[in-house]
């Protein structure tokens, strides 16, 4: 079992920046993978960005975020990041952290992320 638990969500101006970060903790060498996925009222839960440990860290992207937003993790602190740069009003969502592991996904609570002037 890995516990997941997401920050540094908030409400940002269209434009602006924010960086979540998600804690594992628990059986974290069972992790192959970790993403960040969001999910808009009244939308599915949607994937948009991705990076897979046992890869060398290869990282993918939904097209939506490509250019603006960045994925990376520090291995000595058991955190991923997720930095949200030029944010866009559909932007807003309930931010998910989910891990990969041998036996299972894992989510975190999710932070919310709300873009408005």
């Amino acid at each position: 079992q890995v516990q997941l638990v997401e920050s540094g969500g908030g409400l940002v101006q269209p434009g602006g920046s924010l960086r979540l970060s998600c804690a594992a903790s628990g059986n974290i060498f069972s992790i192959y993978a970790m993403d960040w996925y969001r999910q808009a009222p009244g939308k599915q839960r949607e994937l948009v960005a991705g990076i897979t440990i046992t890869s060398g860290d290869r990282t993918n992207y939904a097209d939506s975020v490509k250019g603006r937003f960045t994925i990376s993790r520090d291995n000595a602190k058991n955190t991923l990041y997720l930095q949200m740069n030029s944010l866009k009003p559909e932007d807003t969502a309930v931010y998910y952290c989910n891990a990969d592991t041998t036996v299972g996904s894992n989510w975190g609570q999710g932070t919310q992320v709300t873009v408005s002037s």
